[in-house]
């Protein structure tokens, strides 16, 4: 129930299905002195600009800047369900289809490293974990996909378990 709150913030993230023979999803590591979720794994993306005419935009141009992930191989599939945040996001998921020809240049104030993860490891739920934190005297449960060294948790991890019920049903 949002009633009683400021309304959610909209934002977009690109969801960057690389096109290799294995399909991999392209992931960064934010730096450990963002203010927001500092060091976590996230989908590349963030605010609108008013000059961007809606989420596509956004993301691409996030994207971008964040990674320098040139927007020519990028190619727009679709969108998955708004997923609202507990930090008053509205955060709209673009997946999209990359050319592996990519050089990334990452924006050092935001972005500590860019990974691939293979995506039939996101998408077997064998590795959709359900973890729990208590922060500020109250228990949140949210999805976890530990993937090497990596912990992939939260808004990203919860996107990746919507695309899984879109492709595969909610099993």
């Amino acid at each position: 129930d949002w009633r009683g709150h400021e309304p959610p913030r909209p934002a977009a993230v690109l969801v960057p299905i690389v096109a290799r023979d294995r399909l991999s999803v392209l992931l960064t590591q934010r730096t450990d002195h963002l203010p927001a979720h500092a060091g976590q794994i996230a989908f590349p993306g963030g605010k609108p600009h008013p000059e961007d005419p809606g989420p596509v935009a956004t993301a691409l141009r996030e994207t971008e800047e964040e990674i320098g992930l040139d927007p020519g191989l990028v190619e727009p599939l679709g969108f998955l369900d708004t997923y609202r945040t507990g930090t008053g996001f509205a955060v709209t998921p673009v997946v999209a289809l990359i050319r592996p020809a990519f050089v990334l240049t990452l924006n050092s104030s935001e972005v500590a490293d860019a990974f691939e993860v293979p995506l039939a490891f996101l998408m077997d739920p064998a590795n959709h974990h359900i973890h729990e934190r208590t922060l500020a005297g109250r228990t949140r449960q949210f999805y976890a996909m530990p993937y090497d060294q990596r912990y992939i948790w939260g808004a990203t991890a919860g996107i990746l378990k919507n695309m899984h019920e879109k492709l595969f049903g909610s099993a």
